[in-house]
């Protein structure tokens, strides 16, 4: 039935209210078999976490296990139905199985978990229903009951999915603060990624590709306009006696050629500009891009013990994806 745009809004308020009230009930459910449960994931060096489940709750799974792989907690997605058609030799020795099922008694799932018990993993059920056969026959049990679904019939999984997804989380979470899990942890895992490379890319990885402009104080401006121009970066260091002088942008260029009547007798250092900002090779990239923008610079001079080195561009860090 078409709705008003007043009566969509408050549908999808609706929906937000009953999935937040569902998240809300979790932390009645924070109890003894939870805190139970992340420590036996947590000693448990020898084995993984394999996550099952069979429809919305395989979709959260896979989720879950995305998330403990990324912050250092080995896991394994095992979808519930081919589990029992010869999946099931996903799991080894000392794997823990966490079982995510809003009824705990679908046909998959009281097949599946005698099969586990004499495979001899602990069962970890994920249940909104505590006295199913799943909540019965595992060693524990993370209660994920919603009182209804935000879906208009109570039937599509919508509140019981999000208090799985967010269940997740909170385990992941826990395990993160027990082990100690450390940024240099999370860019170890996400080396291809954004958020690592904010973490790991240095400085000295962006520069060393880039030509090092210099001239000295006394430069022409002939000398000056070819070495920005043959070192391709739009500007260039000054330099004399091997200490940094200043630097001279194309910009600073146009600036002097539009107030100065006879530019040939320009020098350097009548048009850089002093105490230029600069960074230490073994910097980190993101560091770099933090005094640009405090700057409202394009372009960071780099040294290495203290000694001109290079020089990396905002483009750079654009091609890397820092930005």
């Amino acid at each position: 039935m078409l709705k008003t745009r007043e009566e969509i809004k408050q549908i999808a308020r609706q929906c937000i209210i009953q999935e937040k009230e569902a998240v809300e009930n979790l932390l009645n459910h924070i109890d003894e078999q939870f805190i139970s449960c992340i420590e036996e994931i947590y000693h448990n060096d020898a084995g993984r976490v394999i996550v099952c489940g069979i429809g919305k709750s395989a979709n959260i799974a896979q989720k879950i296990v995305a998330t403990f792989n990324s912050t250092g907690t080995p896991a394994i997605f095992m979808h519930a139905a081919d589990a029992i058609h010869g999946d099931l030799g996903i799991i080894q020795k000392n794997d823990i199985v966490m079982c995510l099922s809003k009824s705990g008694n679908t046909p998959e799932i009281t097949l599946l978990v005698p099969m586990i018990k004499m495979l001899g993993s602990k069962v970890v059920a994920i249940v909104g229903n505590v006295n199913s056969y799943l909540a019965k026959n595992a060693d524990y049990v993370i209660n994920c009951t919603v009182s209804q679904e935000a879906c208009p019939n109570n039937l599509a999984p919508t509140a019981s999915s999000t208090a799985q997804l967010v269940t997740g989380d909170a385990m992941a979470v826990c395990l993160i603060a027990m082990r100690g899990f450390s940024s240099e942890d999370f860019a170890r895992i996400h080396p291809g990624g954004t958020l690592g490379k904010r973490l790991y890319l240095k400085v000295e990885q962006l520069c060393k590709t880039n030509e090092v402009p210099q001239v000295s104080s006394h430069a022409d401006l002939n000398t000056i306009i070819y070495e920005i121009s043959s070192k391709r970066l739009g500007v260039t260091a000054v330099i004399d006696n091997g200490e940094i002088s200043g630097i001279i942008t194309d910009g600073d260029l146009r600036r002097m050629l539009e107030k100065n009547a006879n530019p040939q007798q320009i020098m350097a250092s009548d048009i850089m500009s002093k105490n230029p900002k600069t960074i230490d090779i073994q910097n980190l990239a993101v560091n770099a891009l933090e005094i640009m923008r405090n700057n409202n610079i394009t372009s960071i001079l780099v040294t290495e013990k203290g000694k001109y080195a290079g020089i990396i561009h905002l483009h750079d860090l654009l091609k890397e994806g820092i930005i």
